[in-house]
């Protein structure tokens, strides 16, 4: 199992007709045959526990077979059409993966 999860930190001030642009772009990536799974979400108002990260607003995780599938999500065209896309509303992603 790989576990690919990316943390989106906006930009300030996104027009709601821009969040849903967004929206609609992270929503196409379950179109890509190479995930297993695919969870999107914003961040949980458990922010006043301590060690729990708020920073960000939109978490994408998903789960591969292996990194040979990792990798071709990472070169599928809807991807590369995501982030050609959508890279202008965000000032900067994390990116953790795991296996």
């Amino acid at each position: 199992m790989f576990v690919h999860t990316v943390l989106f930190h906006l930009k300030e001030a996104l027009s709601n007709e821009e969040i849903a642009a967004f929206e609609s772009g992270l929503d196409s990536l379950k179109g890509i045959a190479a995930n297993k799974a695919i969870y999107i979400g914003k961040v949980a108002d458990t922010h006043s526990r301590n060690f729990v990260r708020s920073d960000y607003d939109y978490n994408l995780t998903l789960l591969f077979d292996d990194i040979e599938a990792h990798n071709t999500y990472q070169v599928d065209p809807l991807h590369k059409a995501f982030v050609a896309e959508n890279s202008k509303f965000w000032v900067r992603i994390e990116i953790i993966d795991s296996e």
